[in-house]
């Protein structure tokens, strides 16, 4: 139980860093996506590991998708404004 209150509280901490991505530069972004992206992979190999142990992989699936779509819901609003600031910086 210990391990999954863990992997939650890591999910939801990286939310409530939440940063005003409209005010940052292009490189900044890209970076907090790269960083985003890397998270991701870093939560869903620590729920590949605690699925390995546990009876019960309804509990790992949970935990995936939690991951999944909170972090896809970051990586979707950074690469909209991503887009929109390359757009309006490099395209005119």
């Amino acid at each position: 139980m210990d391990e999954i209150e863990k992997i939650i509280d890591e999910i939801s901490f990286r939310k409530s860093k939440y940063k005003d991505y409209g005010k940052m530069q292009v490189e900044e972004i890209s970076e907090e996506l790269h960083d985003i992206m890397k998270f991701e992979q870093e939560s869903l190999k620590k729920i590949e590991e605690f699925g390995k142990m546990q009876k019960d992989q309804d509990v790992a699936d949970y935990l995936k998708m939690i991951s999944k779509n909170t972090t896809h819901r970051e990586i979707t609003e950074i690469q909209e404004i991503y887009l929109k600031k390359i757009d309006s910086e490099y395209l005119k």
